[in-house]
C-alpha cells in the first residue's frame, strides 16, 4: 500500500494536492495528535480522516449523526474498493454481531456508527477487541449544549477514551463558535489538540436576503434561471410537498425530501437529483448533510432558519465546484413575527418545567419521595388535553426532563398518525351513502381537518375520540377500513409515550439542579434567533462580513457579490431610469420581473431595487398572477 498522504490521495481520489488545512490535519493525526478541525461546508472534512485511516494500521471508527450521512460515506468508500461498514438502524442483534466480528477479523478500515449505537454494551465490548487506529467525531458541534444542533447522545462519545486511551481523537465540524469549540475539547477530553480553522469565506457565493410578499413567484423566477441544481430549504414537511408540487406545475423538474419519506423513496429521489434527472430538491434540514454535489448553483431558504449556524451550513452547499452560486433567503414581515413564535415562544421556562414534572407525578399517582422502576405509558394528546397544556411547550419540557436524566422517554414519542384522502369527492360521497356505519365518522373527520385531499394530515386521535364518542381503538379500526377500501392513505405509529422515572419524586428540588442550565439554554436560543433576524435586517454591511464576524473571523474586504454589495454599486441614476421605463411598460401591459428585466436589458439587481421602491411608494402593485401593474 502507498504510504504517503499524497500517494493515497492520488490513488483513490485522483487529486494531486490537498486543499486548505487538510494536509496539516493529516500530518497531525499521523503523529498521533488529537485534532479539532473547523472547516467550512464543502471543505473536504472526510478526506482529513479517510487518508490517514488508510495510512495507519487498524480500523478507523467514525461517529456520525445521520443515517443518510453514514450510508453516503460508506457507499463512496466501497465504490473506491475500500472496506467500510456502517451500522445502520433496523439491524437485528445477530446482524450487528456479525458486522462487528468483521471489523475485528475482516481487515476493515472504517466503521461508521451513530452515537446512539455507541451506547450499546455489545458495541462497546467489540470496540475494545478492535485494533483501533483513530476515533473520528463528525459534526462535532452536536456534542455541545451551546451549539445549534445539540444531541445528548453525543455526550457518550467520551467513553471512547475509556475503551482505547491511546488512538488519536479527531473532532470535525463546519460550524462552531469559540464557546462551542471549547466545549468540544472539554467534552471529548482532547489532549493538547491541534486546533485548525480554515477561513469560512466563500468568495463564490452571493448571499442575498430578499423581502417579498410573493415568495412563490420569486422562487419560481430564480429556479427558472438555473442551468444545473438547486436546493430549496423549508421548515415543514407540508410546505416541502406544497412547493415541490407548485414548481412541477410550473414546468420545473422538482421533488421533495423530508423525514416522513420512507428510506427507499429517499434514496430514489436523492439519486434522481444527483443524476440531474431532477434539478430542484425541496427539503427540510434532514437533507444535505454529507451529500457532496458540486454543481449546486442555487440554495434558497424559503423560511427563516433558527440560527446563523444552520443557515450558513445549508447555504454552504452551493458552489462547491468553485463556480458562482447564489444563496437566497426569501422573507417578509410576517415571517419575522412567525419565527419568534415558532422558536422562542415554545421555550419552556423553569416554572413550566416544574409544573409539567408535578403534573406527571400526579397523573401517575407517584407520591412525594417515592421511587419506582415501573414503565409508564402516557397518551400525550390526552395528557395535554386534561391539563389544558400547550403541546409544543409540553413537548419541549419533556425533552428537557429526558435530557437532564429526570426521566427516560421512548423513541416513539414524536411519531405521528397521518391520513390523506386519495379518492375524489364524488366517489367519497357515494362511499358515505353505501357505508352507513362510517358515514358520521367520515363527516366528523372532514369537518375537523382541512387539506385532507391535498396533504398528509396529522391526526389527533384523542380529539376525534372526544368528538365522536368512540374509543381510540375504534378510531384506528375505522381508518384501517378506509385504507383497505382505498379511500385514504393511512400511516400509524403509536404516539403513546413510554417513560421511566430515573429519580425519586422531589418536585422543585429535582428541577432546581439544572434550572440555571434551562435559563442559559433559553437565553442562548433567543440570542441565536435575534442574531438571525439582525442579519436579515442589516442591509448596510456586506453579508459575508456579517456571517464571518459571527464565527469569530475578521474579513475586511467586502465580497462584492451579495445583495448589500451590489446595491451599493448600483447608482441612483440607474434605478431612477429603470423606474421610469417600468412605469412606461406597465402603462401598456402588466409584466413580471423577469419580463421587465429582459425589456430593460439591465441587471436583475437594478430591476429589483426599482420595483421595491415603486411598491413602497404605491405606484405599482402585484396582481393575482404575480405580475406588476400600475395603481
Amino acid at each position: 500500500m502507498s504510504n504517503t498522504p499524497k500517494e493515497i490521495l492520488s490513488k483513490y481520489w485522483g487529486f494531486d494536492s490537498f486543499r486548505g488545512s487538510q494536509e496539516e490535519i493529516i500530518n497531525a493525526i499521523s503523529n498521533g495528535q488529537d485534532v479539532l478541525g473547523l472547516l467550512p461546508t464543502g471543505g473536504g472534512k472526510s478526506l482529513c480522516f479517510q487518508v490517514p485511516g488508510l495510512m495507519k494500521e487498524g480500523i478507523c471508527i467514525v461517529i456520525s449523526p445521520l443515517v443518510a450521512l453514514i450510508e453516503n460515506q460508506v457507499d463512496n468508500l466501497q465504490k473506491l474498493g475500500i472496506k467500510a461498514i456502517g451500522l445502520k438502524g433496523g439491524l437485528k442483534f445477530t446482524e450487528v454481531d456479525k458486522l462487528l466480528d468483521n471489523c475485528i477479523y475482516g481487515n476493515y478500515k472504517f466503521l461508521y456508527l451513530s452515537p446512539e449505537r455507541l451506547q450499546q454494551e455489545l458495541v462497546q465490548e467489540r470496540i475494545k477487541a478492535m485494533n483501533v487506529s483513530m476515533f473520528v467525531i463528525d459534526e462535532a458541534h452536536c456534542i455541545s449544549q451551546w451549539g445549534h444542533d445539540f444531541r445528548p447522545a453525543y455526550l457518550s462519545c467520551s467513553i471512547l477514551r475509556e475503551l482505547h486511551p491511546t488512538p488519536p481523537m479527531v473532532a470535525l465540524t463546519a460550524t462552531a463558535t469559540k464557546r462551542v469549540s471549547e466545549d468540544i475539547i472539554t467534552s471529548l477530553e482532547l489532549t493538547y489538540p491541534f486546533v485548525v480553522k480554515d477561513s469560512f469565506f466563500r468568495k463564490n457565493i452571493g448571499f442575498e436576503v430578499i423581502m417579498t410578499e410573493d415568495k412563490n413567484g420569486r422562487l419560481k423566477q430564480y429556479c427558472q434561471q438555473i442551468e444545473h441544481s438547486a436546493i430549496v430549504y423549508v421548515r415543514s414537511r407540508r410546505i416541502a410537498e406544497e412547493l415541490s408540487r407548485y414548481l412541477v406545475q410550473n414546468n420545473l423538474k422538482a421533488t421533495f425530501y423530508h423525514g416522513g419519506v420512507d428510506r427507499k423513496m429517499k434514496t430514489e429521489r436523492l439519486n434522481l437529483w444527483l443524476q440531474d434527472k431532477v434539478q430542484i430538491m425541496v427539503a427540510t434540514n434532514a437533507f444535505g448533510m454529507g451529500i457532496d454535489k458540486p454543481d449546486v448553483e442555487l440554495v434558497v431558504h424559503y423560511q427563516i432558519p433558527d440560527s446563523l449556524e444552520n443557515y450558513f451550513q445549508e447555504a454552504g452547499r452551493a458552489g462547491r465546484n468553485g463556480a458562482f452560486a447564489k444563496a437566497i433567503l426569501l422573507t417578509n414581515t410576517t415571517d419575522k413575527v412567525l419565527v419568534k413564535k415558532q422558536f422562542i415562544e415554545i421555550l419552556p421556562d423553569v416554572a413550566y418545567v416544574k409544573m409539567i414534572y408535578r403534573k406527571l407525578n400526579t397523573f401517575f399517582q407517584i407520591g412525594y419521595g417515592e421511587f419506582t422502576e415501573a414503565k409508564f405509558h402516557l397518551n400525550f394528546n390526552e395528557f395535554c388535553s386534561i391539563y389544558k397544556l400547550n403541546t409544543f411547550l409540553t413537548y419541549n419540557a419533556l425533552q428537557l426532563l429526558d435530557r437532564n436524566s429526570v426521566l427516560s422517554l421512548s423513541e416513539n414519542f414524536s411519531k405521528k398518525i397521518t391520513i390523506k384522502f386519495i379518492t375524489d369527492k364524488d366517489t367519497l360521497y357515494r362511499y358515505i351513502d353505501t357505508n352507513a356505519k362510517l358515514a358520521d365518522f367520515i363527516k366528523v373527520v372532514l369537518r375537523t381537518y382541512g387539506g385532507l385531499f391535498e396533504f398528509d394530515t396529522q391526526i389527533n386521535t384523542y380529539l376525534l375520540s372526544k368528538k365522536t364518542s368512540l374509543p381510540e381503538s375504534l378510531i384506528h379500526q375505522n381508518f384501517e377500513v378506509l385504507a383497505k377500501d382505498e379511500i385514504i392513505e393511512y400511516q400509524s405509529v403509536s404516539s403513546d409515550l413510554e417513560m421511566v422515572f430515573l429519580v425519586p419524586r422531589d418536585d422543585d428540588r429535582t428541577i432546581n439542579m439544572f434550572a440555571k442550565n434551562i435559563e442559559e439554554q433559553n437565553q442562548l436560543k433567543v440570542e441565536k434567533v435575534t442574531k438571525m433576524l439582525n442579519f436579515i435586517e442589516n442591509d448596510s454591511i456586506c453579508r459575508s462580513i456579517q456571517l464571518l464576524e459571527y464565527f469569530g473571523e475578521v474579513q475586511e474586504k467586502e465580497c462584492g457579490i451579495c445583495n448589500v454589495c451590489l446595491s451599493q454599486k448600483i447608482g441612483n441614476t440607474d434605478v431612477v431610469h429603470a423606474k421610469i421605463k417600468i412605469i412606461q411598460i406597465l402603462k401598456e401591459q402588466t409584466a413580471n420581473s423577469r419580463e421587465l428585466q429582459q425589456r430593460l436589458n439591465t441587471t436583475q439587481e437594478i430591476v429589483i431595487t426599482a420595483l421595491q421602491e415603486l411598491l413602497e411608494d404605491n405606484f405599482i402593485s402585484l396582481n393575482t398572477t404575480n405580475e406588476y401593474q400600475l395603481l
